[in-house]
């Protein structure tokens, strides 16, 4: 078991080594790296891992047959994403795909609310356990399939998906506000891009590519037909 000093030091390596130099800069979120202990959202048996450039199993070895293919994004992807939806003290959140919650936890220790949907009842269970025993309190975890979003409660000011798509549907966009922000990693391997899409009006958006990444995929959005004629 690590020491505070070790544990600190490890968590200074993680910033400093991996998430600044991939152009993570925004004071806010450095500060909230070292605020939110990443560490109490790991699973027990992963933890010594906590602060590695890799996705991290979201089972314990036990239990192979719960969130089989599921992970913790990497490090730096989940602070360039945190980053990249340049989140305000008002703002409401909808995140899609819970996981561990450790995403929810950081994007409410800059937005005012979020709300995160959890398709795997066992992982909504430990998510809210997860946020519990770090205090954080802004945070409503739902077991739900957040493929169709909630669209009797938006619209959002910004909506996250933690994980990748094939492409975004149009009924997630309808719940943004004028003005929201919706972030996905979309494509196939072995490319795939962090999508911003920022609802400019009643029908219309722009779309930026940010940067090349990849992750696991989240469960029930729409796959492209793989025939061919």
């Amino acid at each position: 078991m690590m020491t505070s000093d070790a544990l600190e030091k490890t968590r200074f390596n993680m910033i400093e080594q991996q998430i600044r130099p991939w152009d993570v800069l925004d004071p806010k979120v450095l500060e909230l790296l070292w605020r939110l202990h990443r560490e109490q959202f790991v699973p027990p048996a992963h933890r010594a891992l906590a602060f590695v450039d890799m996705e991290l199993p979201l089972a314990e070895p036990t239990e192979a047959a719960m969130a089989s293919g599921r992970s913790m994004l990497a490090p730096k992807v989940e602070a360039r994403m945190l980053q990249e939806v340049d989140l305000k003290p008002t703002d409401s959140v909808l995140e899609v795909g819970t996981g561990s919650g450790y995403m929810a936890a950081l994007l409410a220790g800059l937005a005012q609310r979020v709300v995160s949907l959890e398709i795997d009842p066992a992982l909504a269970v430990r998510a809210r356990a997860n946020l519990a025993r770090a205090g954080v309190k802004n945070v409503e975890v739902r077991e739900a399939d957040g493929a169709a979003g909630l669209p009797g409660e938006g619209p959002f000011d910004v909506i996250v998906l933690s994980g990748s798509v094939a492409q975004v549907p149009p009924a997630l966009l309808a719940q943004l506000k004028v003005g929201g922000r919706l972030l996905a990693i979309v494509g196939e391997q072995p490319m795939m891009r962090a999508t911003l899409i920022t609802r400019t009006g009643p029908n219309s958006h722009t779309t930026a590519q940010r940067w090349d990444t990849v992750a696991p995929r989240l469960a029930h959005f729409p796959e492209p037909s793989r025939f061919h004629f």
